[in-house]
């Protein structure tokens, strides 16, 4: 395709992103049947409209930050790190409400609002990269290792804990991973893992046997969805029963595009339980042809960062790959209910609007890498 002749970098991870962003696109145009009845007068071409809007202006970010040298993106993550504690704390005490929990803020005179965590995991990611790419000596012993990453990660993770539980845990995983890619000893991550599961443990006892003194009155939500959860009953998993049902009645090949009969029932439809309507409708073998399509995404991001002899961007890369992928894992596991519900909208598929711009950035940033890896091999043909 000529199109590929214009974009630079890992020509898989476009693909990928293009075949993710048009399965979107069908699916959400199909589950928005209910919602647009609800609030559009039945409607749907203006849901369909907006998110292929949102899409488009998406490809045209991920584009944009592509074609930017990545090592610009080890300075601003220095900056959004810092910047990204007061807009937690800001988000916490002034943002908008969603699911019980203030996760939003809203960008004043354009109406459009997004999640705060979004940026701090972007920056993040990128700041465990930059600290374990310039501080390699200082990361040899766990005191180096708590002082310049175990602190920030955990500020950054505790801001978002209050608000959105699943995403200060994933965002966690993802940066202890990253440690373990970039070199830090295995006996650190172990004694890590072991601090992480004796907190936790507290955590939850926490959590069961006095929710209401937990701050921010998200407590008795998590209790109830692990009782639930649990429980297994019908009544109290309604949105897992109704995946379930979806699930088994699309069977191998789906009902066919625009043909499911749980969009009606799902409240989620179209971003949370979406992974249930396209096995509903397109059968179980695209339900593991997407979960291919992200185990590819993940093992171009290892390859990137196999190829690229500068650790910042390998490592942010392969973070920003994890940490997409996980999220992933988690929105699949939470349709099939192996996991209780988390909120987690599947990365590209999901219907949403800011949250697929920070996924385009973070493709963007990863293409951008795989760029300077590209260049290079040409320059070494050319002077060869």
């Amino acid at each position: 395709m000529k199109l590929f002749n214009y974009l630079k970098g890992d020509k898989v991870i476009w693909a990928i992103m293009f075949l993710l962003s048009l399965l979107s696109v069908l699916v959400v145009y199909s589950a928005v049947v209910t919602l647009a009845h609800k609030f559009k007068q039945g409607n749907t071409e203006y849901y369909l409209l907006k998110h292929f809007i949102i899409i488009a202006l998406g490809f045209g970010i991920a584009y944009m930050f592509h074609k930017i040298k990545y090592t610009v993106f080890s300075k601003v993550a220095q900056i959004g790190f810092v910047l990204s504690i007061p807009l937690l704390v800001y988000t916490l005490l002034k943002g908008v409400s969603a699911g019980e929990a203030s996760r939003w803020l809203e960008i004043p005179g354009l109406g459009l609002t997004f999640q705060s965590s979004d940026i701090a995991k972007l920056m993040l990611i990128m700041y465990v990269a930059r600290v374990l790419a310039i501080k390699g000596k200082e990361l040899g012993d766990f005191k180096g290792v708590f002082k310049h990453l175990l602190v920030p990660i955990g500020v950054i993770c505790a801001l978002i804990l209050p608000a959105n539980f699943s995403t200060a845990a994933l965002l966690f995983l993802s940066c202890l991973l990253l440690m373990f890619l970039g070199g830090i000893n295995i006996k650190i991550i172990l004694k890590i893992l072991g601090i992480c599961i004796l907190v936790a443990t507290l955590f939850f006892s926490w959590v069961w046997f006095a929710p209401e003194t937990i701050p921010g009155g998200r407590g008795p939500t998590w209790k109830s969805r692990i009782e639930n959860f649990k429980r297994g009953d019908t009544k109290s998993n309604y949105q897992s029963e109704q995946a379930k049902i979806a699930i088994a009645t699309g069977g191998v090949i789906g009902k066919g595009p625009g043909n499911s009969t749980q969009r009606a029932f799902l409240p989620q439809a179209s971003s949370d339980f979406i992974y249930a309507i396209i096995i509903e409708e397109y059968g179980l073998f695209i339900g593991f042809l997407l979960l291919f399509l992200y185990m590819i995404l993940l093992y171009r991001g290892i390859k990137i960062l196999r190829d690229n002899d500068k650790p910042f961007g390998g490592l942010v890369a392969v973070g920003l790959s994890f940490s997409m992928v996980f999220q992933a894992l988690v929105n699949m596991a939470v349709a099939v209910n192996l996991f209780p519900v988390t909120g987690q909208p599947l990365p590209l598929i999901s219907m949403g609007g800011t949250s697929i711009w920070f996924t385009m950035i973070a493709l963007g940033i990863i293409l951008s890498v795989s760029r300077s890896i590209e260049d290079k091999g040409e320059e070494k043909l050319e002077t060869a």
